[in-house]
């Protein structure tokens, strides 16, 4: 009672403040014309002796070009409205009246709480108290509501929700209704403020009654689950909703009614899966169905926002349906992905026939397309939120390249990381799976090439955007990063929980052999897959180090001594010099990894490691040693084979610089030569025998000396070169 009276006197003192503020902007606009006809009379006066200077120039029969003469564009913007003023002022005015006011509605509020604590009020009496605040803001509202429209519904609402809530606390509080007498009373709440609404055309004050009509079962549940007759009344109010909509075109009414009803729904799915629910589900498709096309049936146009419920109805439905089907164990799971199909199919034929292949044609087919493909994945067993957020994220971005609405787009970018959170989850049955999975036909694997298929298709469509620079590429990139994270990861799972049961070196190799593989295949497809030139050095960086990684962590010859595996895995781990040939040789010259000076350094150590580590394992497996003396085999292979291998190699990087006229190759080359004779000289000689010293020094000498021989005569040829072309300059001048 206390909150209604204070809101009746705020009611009154802004009606006060509005009926000033009016009076001052009606003045403020009578002075703002007359500035307006002043400044049009200036310039009549201005244009009309433009024109007498023109003519007096054609009869003097000088030529003029006769050019419109611009508008003189006056600075209209009048100074910024102070709309604290007038209130302060009133303020000032009334300070006796308002404190006088308030200090007795607070005088009486206190005396009403004080006679319920001493129950001189009872509670009927409490009710009707309540009912008349919701009356007395009501006939305010009505008296105010042609100078006052928005106002005046936002006041109409308040009354309508104290009634509610009104109804509610008699109800739950004092028991003064069955549960019936309260439904019933609440349903005539929300049938007046529907009437009050088309009696005052108010689009606000529809939106109150809507929320009091889904809130109502809220109000007067006694916590019995009667889902069948709640759903049968949201269903008749969802009905009355879409009559509105066809009359009045309110569409924040629908929207509303959506959102309502999807939480419903959802919660008696969760709580209690009940296939009564299944008829529920398809009335509720059918009436947001025709909702989304109401513009449709009367325009042949679908506006953004008809699309993005047209796509949301769809899906939604799917999710609750499936999961009906799933839990009761009905089959087949397909079935109302594809009646779903088939009805925006006709709709799509509709457009074909009429040969209009534009948006309508596009978002009819991309959502019958998607349903489709959702029924086919759904009938192997996939996942089922996974599968459908993943393509329903694909079905929003297609929409957004058909209509270019951003709003699709905004939702596909909060869409997309439900789908990688779910994909994660689902990712998680490989670990607390106890059965085993059969290869590639199981429901993980199989949901993971659903969101495989989903991020190619996302890509194709977002390589096909603009290639000029924006401000989005950072997140543009994020995203293909974040694609070819799930699509690698998607199989690098799969590829592990099968061999699972192997030796872990066997995992590994082949799990290392994979990676590369898969980088390998980006940069081979960075047109296709749109990678830029930033996107692609970066893939290059993390390709060399999985080379360096996988070269020099294998644990393979350990495992073929110790006859865990077979030699002929050493012949599959070979495998990746195929990739690290055809990356130094063909993709990396194609691109900006060598313009940082860096990238020689990082390519030579590849190339030292895996020459160094390979000739290593041959020599041991040809050896044919044991475990007992392998570490007598690695000494005497990094004392004796390894300063060789070295000294050779920095001379092939000497050679290769001073061709090529890449000076970092020579600072390769002298560095590993220096690198190598430290070790000579420092380590390796105090190691040997005096056989292999004298080898070893004669080999290495001869090495050196031919890598100066080449040097020296390298640099005589650039410089006969250099005298020779100056000689030419010479004798041209």
């Amino acid at each position: 009672m206390i909150y209604a009276l204070i809101t009746i006197l705020i009611i009154l003192i802004v009606l006060v403040y509005q009926k000033l503020n009016r009076k001052i902007q009606i003045l403020e606009q009578k002075i703002s014309d007359l500035s307006k006809d002043k400044a049009k009379i200036e310039k009549q006066e201005q244009t009309s002796t433009e024109t007498i200077k023109s003519e007096t120039l054609l009869n003097n029969g000088n030529e003029v070009e006769q050019k419109p003469i611009p508008e003189t564009i006056e600075d209209s913007s009048e100074p910024e409205k102070d709309w604290l003023t007038p209130l302060f002022d009133f303020i000032k005015q009334n300070v006796l009246t308002i404190i006088g006011i308030f200090t007795l509605v607070l005088g009486i509020g206190y005396f009403v709480k004080y006679a319920i604590d001493k129950n001189w009020i009872g509670e009927r009496a409490r009710m009707g108290i309540g009912f008349l605040a919701g009356s007395l803001l009501i006939m305010t509202a009505h008296f105010i509501r042609k100078n006052y429209t928005v106002f005046s519904s936002i006041i109409m609402g308040g009354g309508i929700a104290v009634f509610y809530f009104t109804t509610t606390i008699a109800f739950r509080e004092y028991h003064l209704f069955t549960q019936n007498m309260a439904f019933a009373i609440t349903c005539a709440i929300t049938l007046l403020s529907i009437f009050l609404s088309y009696r005052y055309n108010s689009e606000t004050l529809i939106i109150f009654s809507l929320f009091g009509g889904f809130l109502a079962p809220l109000m007067i549940s006694t916590g019995q689950s009667n889902y069948i007759f709640l759903f049968t009344y949201l269903s008749l109010l969802n009905f009355g909703m879409l009559i509105t909509v066809y009359l009045k075109n309110w569409k924040s009414v629908g929207w509303i009614a959506f959102i309502f009803t999807a939480i419903y729904l959802y919660f008696w799915t969760v709580e209690k899966t009940d296939f009564i629910s299944i008829l529920f589900y398809i009335i509720t498709y059918i009436i947001f169905y025709a909702f989304a096309l109401q513009n449709y049936f009367k325009t042949t146009q679908l506006s953004k926002l008809d699309i993005l419920m047209l796509v949301l109805i769809n899906f939604s439905s799917i999710i609750g349906l499936v999961y009906i089907f799933s839990t009761l164990r009905y089959e087949p799971l397909s079935i109302f992905p594809l009646i779903f199909a088939l009805v925006n199919t006709f709709f799509t034929f509709r457009e074909y026939q009429n040969k209009k292949f534009e948006r309508n044609y596009s978002v009819f087919a991309g959502i019958g397309i998607s349903l489709l493909t959702l029924a086919v994945a759904l009938q192997f067993k996939t996942h089922l939120i996974t599968s459908v957020w993943a393509i329903e994220a694909s079905l929003l971005l297609y929409i957004w390249k058909k209509t270019n609405h951003s709003i699709f787009k905004i939702f596909f970018y909060l869409l997309f990381p439900l789908v990688i959170l779910s994909q994660i989850m689902t990712w998680t049955e490989y670990i607390n799976n106890a059965k085993h999975l059969t290869i590639v036909f199981n429901p993980v694997f199989l949901t993971s090439l659903v969101v495989i298929a989903s991020c190619f298709f996302n890509l194709i469509l977002l390589k096909k955007e603009t290639k000029e620079k924006s401000d989005t590429d950072f997140f543009e990139n994020a995203f293909k990063v974040l694609c070819f994270g799930v699509i690698y990861l998607s199989i690098l799972f799969e590829l592990i929980y099968q061999l699972s049961s192997l030796r872990l070196v066997i995992i590994i190799t082949y799990s290392f052999l994979y990676s590369i593989v898969f980088i390998s295949l980006l940069l081979i497809l960075k047109k296709i897959v749109g990678i830029s030139k930033t996107l692609e050095n970066i893939l290059i960086y993390v390709l060399l180090l999985l080379y360096i990684v996988h070269i020099s962590s294998s644990q393979i010859v350990y495992a073929v001594i110790n006859r865990e595996i077979g030699l002929g895995l050493y012949g599959i781990y070979l495998l990746y010099l195929v990739p690290l040939f055809y990356l130094i040789i063909k993709l990396i010259p194609q691109s900006e990894f060598l313009k940082e000076k860096i990238s020689y350094w990082i390519i030579s150590l590849v190339c030292i490691l895996s020459i160094s580590f390979e000739l290593y394992r041959i020599y041991i497996f040809l050896n044919n040693t044991t475990y007992q003396n392998i570490f007598q085999l690695q000494e005497h292979f990094s004392i004796l084979y390894l300063p060789i291998i070295w000294a050779i190699l920095s001379c092939g990087f000497i050679f290769a610089g001073l061709k090529k006229n890449i000076s970092e190759l020579n600072k390769i080359g002298f560095g590993l030569l220096g690198i190598t004779i430290l070790k000579l000289y420092l380590y390796d000689v105090w190691q040997m025998d005096n056989v292999s010293r004298i080898i070893a020094f004669i080999i290495l000498g001869i090495i050196l000396l031919l890598s100066s021989f080449m040097f020296q005569k390298f640099k005589n040829m650039l410089k006969n070169l250099v005298d020779k072309n100056e000689k030419s300059i010479d004798e041209d001048i």
